[in-house]
């Protein structure tokens, strides 16, 4: 190769690693630059051995703790979907040293509510440790309008550090499980043979064959070693646990069972080992203070090895066929190994050799053992309790008052007709919910259903559904339950006459302005019905927008006023502020204005709702509508047609035109049946009495009635 092309190539090679350096350099700078505020003398980053991204924070070779994006370790879904992303620092003792939020999508953050209430949320965890549990109202103040952002917040910043500090040795281990608890009543009388076939005492045999065959290749395979017949019995060693009843007191008897349980501290285990054959598993070289250096345990990866306080001389067996053994010895686990009697674990036999004047070599034999199923208990995994299961529990207040008001509301409308029948009882009730919906369920729980809502699920259909996402606010969760199911029965009215917290505030500010004799403003039925297209058109751009970018379409959202007057109570820049006034100043003078012909949320219920299962308003066949129009006239939101019939996508279920319906003074149909019916009554009353004769009773008469008959 030409000597110009090799100098050429190996430049080419230079200036791309020093370009990947630069990047890489430039990269750590950006890092360690944004690590500033909570590890003010780091100078250098390294990435840590763990199963996350996670970057050991250095000042030269000393370690100050752990920096990571949560988005990285704890993913979890707040009010948008998605989740919250900040960046986390630990020290090495598990203080939170530093919480910046880096990224979310929460609506009521992104066009509402300042970004800096929520880092100044995040800042408040710092100075805690990964092992304390922040509650929301109680040691962190909540951001009003958006609890569940804020509880999401919180939960991703102590989940991940208290996954990170488990993962780095910080701090246990939450997530794993609690050892196995032995059962005290569970105890069967055996013999030898049954305790060593089900696997309650386990056997290690070696052979000399067997033990000279780990030597080979070592310097000790010949040394000084004179062989034995391979077939001879090296070891025969049989090991058990103690502490379950069926090998205790099998093999040392009730007495000495109880003597040595008693003698147990808690949290300590018993293992018993008893062999025979040519080699000691004690050994002779053994000391008092010394360890036993031929025998230990092996469990989760740490070794337990046994001093002489650990050691219990075993006398006789009370099991009967047991073999003669030379040796007979149990061995104390204590509290400090954190022993599991649920988890396997291994004997390891060691054997040691000569290999020199000076040097020894060693073979190491295992032998496993799992403790039969019946004789523990195992304890539930621990699962750490989702988010929402929390957000649940603490608003069961807010909870057990809506399910209260949706049952009401459930009754007025299954039990409608029976109502309207008796508009005295039946009008107050309606206003009272209105005051209900408004203060408690708008203004007081925030519950306002959106068409950000119905984008966010659609959304969520499309990419990653989860229920979590949806649970983690149980009242929009318990509202659009009962409104999925009162679409199917009702149509979209009960929402929009009964539940929507601004339509509640429009309808008693045009209830109000009425009263003042404030002029109402009707618009042509014409022209009213092409204004109802104004909503679905509205609704499908938002749609076609959230299918590009999801936060878009819900800053595009704000046509709806419900954040600024209900969720935010009118506390935002006053841009927003008029336009949500605008439209409650408008519906005094035009009922509803803003559902009618507006509201995308309204339009988004109405293409649903066309699969209602009943029709449970009522009319008046061959009536309404030809040539009756008082209910049309009286319909405030104008959902009944010149014809008369109702249109149940624009209804909002008031039930006026019912009082009507069943009003015998005002509906020409019910004016006619009332005039009929009184005008029987009275012609009744008039027909003549005639006196008939009795032959049967001398000097006795009866008067009776005879029916006439009467033509209308």
């Amino acid at each position: 190769m030409p000597r110009p092309v090799c100098r050429l190539r190996a430049a080419c090679v230079w200036l791309i690693a020093a370009g990947l350096l630069l990047i890489a350099t430039a990269s750590q700078a950006v890092e360690l630059s944004s690590l500033k505020a909570g590890f003010p003398s780091a100078n250098r980053l390294e990435p840590a051995d763990s199963q996350w991204p996670v970057s050991r924070v250095m000042q030269d070779d000393t370690l100050l703790g752990y920096a990571f994006e949560s988005i990285d370790v704890a993913p979890i879904p707040a009010y948008s979907g998605k989740p919250i992303n900040l960046l986390v620092g630990i020290d090495t003792e598990g203080q939170i040293v530093q919480t910046d939020v880096l990224g979310h999508e929460e609506p009521i953050m992104l066009v509402g509510i300042p970004e800096s209430k929520l880092e100044n949320f995040a800042d408040k965890h710092i100075g805690a440790h990964v092992s304390d549990h922040l509650k929301v109202g109680s040691e962190l103040d909540a951001v009003s309008g958006a609890t569940v952002t804020v509880i999401v917040a919180g939960d991703t910043i102590m989940r991940s550090a208290r996954l990170v500090a488990a993962d780095r040795g910080l701090i246990a281990d939450p997530s794993a499980m609690p050892p196995a608890e032995v059962l005290d009543g569970v105890y069967d009388p055996a013999d030898w043979q049954t305790l060593v076939g089900d696997g309650t005492v386990r056997r290690l045999h070696l052979t000399h064959g067997e033990v000279d065959e780990a030597f080979v290749g070592t310097p000790a395979e010949d040394y000084m070693h004179t062989p034995e017949p391979a077939d001879n019995t090296f070891i025969e060693l049989f090991y058990t646990y103690l502490n379950a009843p069926t090998a205790g007191r099998n093999l040392l008897g009730d007495s000495g069972y109880a003597s040595l349980m008693d003698e147990l501290e808690p949290g300590e285990h018993a293992v018993a080992l008893m062999g025979r054959g040519d080699y000691s598993f004690k050994g002779s070289g053994y000391v008092r203070g010394g360890i036993f250096d031929r025998v230990e345990l092996a469990q989760h990866g740490s070794s337990i090895s046994f001093h002489d306080s650990d050691h219990i001389r075993l006398g006789e067996l009370a099991i009967d066929g047991s073999p003669a053994f030379s040796e007979r010895d149990i061995f104390i686990v204590r509290e400090g190994a954190a022993f599991d009697p649920g988890a396997p674990w291994q004997l390891s036999l060691l054997v040691r050799r000569a290999s020199g004047p000076l040097d020894t070599e060693f073979a190491r034999f295992n032998a496993d053992y799992s403790i039969p199923e019946a004789y523990i208990e195992r304890p539930e995994p621990p699962v750490e309790e989702a988010i929402w299961v929390q957000v649940w529990r603490d608003k069961a207040f807010q909870i057990g008052v809506l399910g209260a008001g949706l049952i009401v509301l459930t009754g007025i409308m299954l039990f409608q007709d029976v109502l309207a029948r008796h508009p005295r009882m039946l009008n107050p009730l309606r206003l009272g919910f209105k005051f209900y919906t408004l203060f408690f369920i708008g203004w007081y729980a925030l519950a306002q259903l959106s068409v950000v809502n119905i984008l966010t699920f659609s959304h969520a259909l499309i990419t990653d559904f989860s229920w979590g996402a949806f649970l983690i606010d149980p009242m929009m969760f318990i509202l659009w339950s009962f409104v999925a199911v009162t679409l199917l029965l009702w149509g979209r009215g009960v929402f929009c006459g009964w539940l929507c917290p601004f339509g509640a505030l429009q309808d008693l500010v045009n209830q109000a302005a009425r009263k003042l004799g404030v002029k109402q403003i009707e618009v042509p039925f014409g022209l009213h019905e092409r204004l109802w297209a104004i909503k679905y058109l509205i609704l499908l751009a938002l749609f076609a927008v959230s299918l590009h970018s999801l936060g878009t379409a819900e800053r595009y959202a704000e046509v709806e006023p419900f954040k600024t007057a209900i969720t935010l109570r009118f506390q935002r820049d006053w841009a927003f502020v008029a336009y949500a006034i605008g439209l409650v100043v408008v519906s005094a003078f035009n009922h509803k204005f803003y559902c009618r012909y507006v509201c995308p949320l309204g339009a988004g219920l109405a293409i649903p709702a066309r699969l209602r299962l009943f029709d449970w308003l009522k009319r008046h066949r061959g009536s309404c509508g030809t040539p009756c129009q008082i209910c049309a006239h009286e319909c405030e939101v104008g959902a009944i047609h010149p014809d008369g019939h109702i249109n149940a996508n624009e209804c909002h279920y008031c039930l006026d035109c019912q009082i009507l319906y069943h009003d015998e003074h005002r509906c020409p149909p019910m004016v006619k049946r009332r005039k009929r019916r009184e005008k029987a009554t009275r012609m009744a009353e008039d027909r003549p009495v005639v006196a008939t004769h009795d032959p049967g009773k001398a000097g006795k008469s009866k008067l009776e009635r005879i029916p006439a008959l009467q033509q209308e």
